[in-house]
């Protein structure tokens, strides 16, 4: 089974946590933490800063790591990196989403997480 390995930020403002709903491939539609491919040579933390740039046109802060998920999809691995991280400069513009929300903790269940993701949840609810 193929290996993707991928990196994911829970952007944080005060209390609330952002979340993205994807906008297309096989998963599309369901809520996602936004992130994506890691490159050959780059760290977790340099891949996160240019896929958030990439989809959400931000520059972030990457803060401390939340948790690596290991998860099969039918079709293939995932490896997802998962950090906390907040915006320094940008205005958070959906590039490649079909939604977004800010969410509380209360709130963290109201929408239809991806399952790699609903692990990053559970962890995010244990700190």
């Amino acid at each position: 089974m193929k290996t993707i390995e991928v990196v994911a930020g829970v952007i944080k403002d005060g209390g609330r946590i952002f979340a993205t709903q994807r906008g297309y491939g096989d998963q599309k539609g369901g809520w996602e933490f936004p992130g994506g491919k890691m490159e050959p040579g780059e760290t977790p933390q340099q891949a996160l800063v240019r896929e958030l740039k990439e989809e959400l046109a931000v520059d972030v802060s990457v803060g401390d790591k939340i948790c690596t998920v290991e998860y099969d999809y039918p079709k293939f691995h995932l490896t997802m990196h998962c950090f906390f991280a907040s915006v320094v400069s940008g205005s958070l513009t959906l590039l490649e989403h079909e939604d977004a929300k800010w969410l509380d903790r209360e709130s963290l269940n109201s929408v239809n997480w991806l399952p790699a993701d609903i692990e990053v949840v559970n962890c995010i609810r244990q700190m």
